[in-house]
């Protein structure tokens, strides 16, 4: 193969792998622990299957171009050298993928399974719980140690770890924040646990991901990130507001 014939598949690879890797230059900050270890995961995994694709691709393309005109084509024949590499190879690349998939996954920031999870890891931090109670087609927002509800808005501060309890009244929903990367099942009679801590002030979509009924589309809510010093003047202010009603 020429250099004119060579010079497209090159910028076709190089194409593809800046297509590729561009969403994650793209992700270079998070907005909470649990979405930046995520994305250090998907990270990881994309720095490996890009070489991976342009290579296979790349082997694929010249086999076809270099026999495009053969009319009697051979069978490969066993090469057990050949297939001893191949297979530590793959070996190699899913050990790699398991260890990191594993290391995010037992990480509490991604997968919380109990009532205390994050205790270990706030230090002098004290963990914020709020309860995410979920029902057709709302949500209702819980602060068991402070006394407070708040219904379609739920606020947390920035840089403490805030532990979420979800659960539903009626059927089955999905609490789903996608700006803040995270998910997590509502059963009806069940908790289930999500741990996370958020760096960037601001409101962030919330929105049920579970079709629920009728009214799925409409059972939105807002998460509204502020300073811990903002947090706190608000909570003060809900908490006024209950002691004067």
């Amino acid at each position: 193969m020429n250099a004119k014939r060579a010079l497209p598949l090159l910028v076709g690879f190089v194409g593809l792998a800046a297509v590729a890797v561009d969403p994650v230059a793209a992700q270079s900050t998070a907005d909470s622990t649990t979405e930046e270890l995520i994305w250090d995961l998907n990270n990881q995994l994309l720095y490996v299957a890009v070489p991976l694709t342009v290579l296979v691709e790349g082997i694929l393309v010249y086999t076809v171009w270099k026999y495009r005109t053969n009319e009697s084509p051979l069978p490969t024949r066993e090469n057990r050298r050949l297939e001893i590499t191949w297979t530590v190879a793959t070996a190699i690349i899913l050990l790699f993928v398991g260890v990191a998939s594993y290391q995010v996954l037992a990480e509490p920031y991604v997968t919380a399974t109990s009532p205390d999870a994050g205790e270990d890891l706030a230090d002098e931090e004290e963990v914020l719980e709020v309860r995410v109670v979920a029902e057709k087609y709302r949500w209702t927002f819980e602060y068991p140690e402070q006394g407070v509800t708040t219904s379609d808005t739920m606020v947390i501060p920035t840089d403490r770890p805030v532990r979420f309890n979800v659960t539903s009244k009626d059927w089955l929903h999905a609490m789903h924040v996608p700006g803040l990367g995270l998910k997590k099942d509502a059963f009806p009679g069940q908790s289930n646990y999500k741990l996370t801590k958020v760096h960037e002030t601001g409101e962030y979509q919330l929105y049920c991901a579970e079709y629920c009924g009728v009214g799925h589309s409409q059972m939105l809510a807002t998460v509204d990130v502020r300073t811990q010093s903002g947090f706190q003047n608000w909570l003060d202010e809900q908490q006024s507001g209950n002691e004067t009603g």
